[in-house]
């Protein structure tokens, strides 16, 4: 298959975040996307570059992460090179670490066109992921546009950004392929109620696809300052030089998202709606929606946990962990790294002000 794939056909897999609404499983030392989450004995970075292997070519493939992950990545992904790695000394969130990538992928194929995906969301209809993104990237070796993945919403999501589309104005070489009316950030419960009833809006997914030339012109356009630093090293990137240059980049870098600083004001946004089971398993209750369960709405992650009169929980311990529940309806319970969280499922939103605690009350070793 892979000799078929266009050449000029790129993916960049963001794996540099941290994941703390995971914790205590997920942790600064070994985030989310190094581990295997859905117990099926791959990551979910894994299950990101596998997906990838059927729109691009292996070594077209390029790994954003923190330099603190330099050797997970390697072991989990042994059969990238080194080239293929890029490492960031600070995170600075999407926007400088898409500036870095475009900038060294355009030093090696202007022509290129690329797929930007995060190293930890979960898609169960591959085929018809495969379609779409190729359906963009042909669409943007064509035309001008910057493209985001818009997902078909199911329920009232307060946790994602939604887009707006105006179904009034699409792409030439794509008429799928819309115009993107507005971006609205998390949005409360009756706003996503509103949304949901009125479809015309979609779930952000944060996947992109756009040509190098695309989005080089936009950083120029609406980040020109983070463009002239990354764009200052033209001669640097893939050379012995290119880790100094891209430390002292980063140290004077803004953090700001591309979402915010690109996509919400260029007028050549686009949105390719769709629904290829996406969910950016951002929070255990997105897992637990995802996950399979028992006739009573469980899902157990741990081969010694007993069960009675408890429904619809979501528990993770380890594999040699004695666990009886009794009674215990619509909860988190996750045992790793020697911590043990309890919590309601619908109060998970505090997890990350858990974490805030525990760092200041007990110290980093446990975060």
């Amino acid at each position: 298959m892979a000799n078929k794939l266009n050449k000029d056909f790129y993916c960049v897999i963001m794996a540099g975040g941290i994941g703390s609404r995971f914790w205590p499983m997920s942790k600064t030392a070994k985030p989310k996307q190094f581990l295997d989450i859905l117990g099926i004995g791959k990551t979910l970075l894994q299950l990101t570059y596998e997906r990838t292997l059927s729109v691009c070519i292996p070594e077209n493939i390029v790994v954003v992460t923190h330099k603190s992950y330099k050797e997970l990545v390697h072991a989990q992904l042994p059969q990238l090179s080194e080239s293929q790695l890029l490492y960031e000394p600070v995170r600075k969130n999407t926007a400088p670490c898409i500036a870095y990538a475009s900038y060294k992928i355009a030093a090696l194929n202007p022509n290129a066109c690329i797929v930007v995906a995060p190293a930890d969301h979960l898609i169960t209809k591959e085929d018809e992921y495969t379609q779409i993104l190729l359906a963009a990237l042909e669409a943007s070796q064509q035309e001008d546009c910057l493209i985001t993945l818009g997902i078909t919403p199911h329920r009232p999501n307060t946790g994602y950004g939604y887009i707006q589309v105006n179904d009034e104005v699409a792409l030439y070489s794509n008429k799928q392929i819309k115009k993107i009316k507005t971006f609205t950030e998390k949005p409360d419960l009756e706003m996503a109620k509103f949304f949901l009833a009125s479809g015309d809006f979609f779930w952000n997914s944060g996947i992109f696809i756009w040509s190098v030339k695309s989005i080089l012109k936009a950083f120029e356009t609406y980040l020109p300052d983070i463009n002239a630093m990354f764009k200052e090293g033209q001669d640097v990137y893939n050379t012995a030089g290119e880790t100094e240059f891209i430390n002292n980049v980063y140290a004077g870098c803004k953090n700001i998202s591309v979402d915010y600083g690109i996509m919400e004001k260029a007028k050549n946004a686009y949105v390719l709606c769709a629904n290829f089971g996406w969910s950016d398993l951002g929070t255990w209750g997105a897992l637990y929606e995802q996950a399979t369960k028992n006739g009573d709405g469980n899902h157990l992650t741990g081969k010694n946990v007993m069960l009675y009169k408890s429904k619809n929980n979501i528990i993770n311990v380890p594999h040699d962990k004695l666990v009886v529940l009794h009674g215990l309806n619509n909860f988190i319970v996750v045992e790793s790294n020697n911590i043990l969280l309890i919590c309601p499922k619908d109060e998970e939103q505090e997890i990350k002000q858990f974490v805030n605690d525990v760092k200041a009350e007990k110290g980093e070793k446990y975060i």
